[in-house]
């Protein structure tokens, strides 16, 4: 140490002021991915919603809101999913209510049975 109290007071001020300069620019720098990532993820849904009417008759997409209202992340997955096949071109025509049905059977995982056993 230098063991002149006034220069070490005046080395912990900058210390202090280059460590507030440094959290000042991550939380700038924190803010912009912040809002890149919400524009990018915005993005991806309203190209995903366009997707989905493209393929999705009026029928159909009703039932899939109705699902989302009471199972809003298997809706997710089953949106997801008819993205991904509408993508890869595996979607001839649109897919009509009936279709969306066994869809969601299909997507639908494995009702959990409870069996009670009274003693």
């Amino acid at each position: 140490m230098s063991g002149n109290p006034n220069e070490d007071e005046r080395l912990e001020k900058l210390r202090e002021q280059k460590m507030q300069e440094l959290q000042d620019q991550a939380g700038q720098q924190g803010g912009q991915d912040e809002a890149a990532q919400e524009a990018a993820r915005e993005r991806a849904e309203a190209q995903q919603d366009a997707i989905l009417k493209q393929h999705l008759t009026d029928g159909a997409r009703q039932r899939l809101n109705a699902v989302e209202m009471s199972k809003p992340e298997f809706a997710e997955k089953v949106k997801k999913q008819v993205a991904a096949l509408a993508q890869s071109g595996r979607i001839q025509n649109r897919i009509d209510e009936d279709q969306m049905k066994s869809l969601l059977k299909e997507l639908q995982p494995d009702s959990k049975s409870f069996n009670i056993r009274r003693r």
